[in-house]
């Protein structure tokens, strides 16, 4: 099938898809994002590498990143988040698969806590800008 919109159709057609295109991206994020940046730390050591991840109490697109010797700066939607943060450390390994040639795999286990992961207590209220947030965890 050969559909012929002819040049004035497609001139008014383009830039309506542009303008749908951006109005759907908007408004599936809420359209505002802010910086949330600081430190984290178990017992008083910085967290050398782990992610944390910030999600919405309501509809936004939850946002995180990389936590790297402690430090950490994420782009999040503004409102009230929780907070999830995750540090694996590599306490072994094992074959990926049961012959004699498999490959070694790290086997790891969870440094942080689950109250501040799986089962995370921690909130935040994002605003606008940039806001300093440093995250002191307990093990105990």
């Amino acid at each position: 099938m050969n559909v012929n919109l002819g040049t004035r159709s497609v001139g008014r057609v383009v830039p309506l898809l542009g303008l749908l295109t951006l109005t759907l991206a908007v408004g599936c994020s809420g359209g505002k994002e802010a910086v949330v940046q600081g430190k984290v730390t178990l017992d008083g050591v910085p967290v050398q590498k782990g992610t944390i991840r910030f999600v919405s109490t309501g509809k936004a697109a939850p946002g995180g990143g990389e936590i790297n010797a402690g430090q950490y700066s994420v782009k999040v939607p503004v409102g009230e988040v929780k907070v999830e943060i995750t540090a694996p450390q590599v306490v072994g390994k094992r074959k990926a698969y049961d012959t004699p040639d498999s490959p070694l795999i790290d086997v790891t286990k969870e440094s942080i806590p689950e109250q501040y992961n799986t089962k995370t207590t921690l909130t935040f209220k994002v605003g606008p800008g940039t806001n300093p947030k440093d995250f002191d965890l307990k093990s105990k």
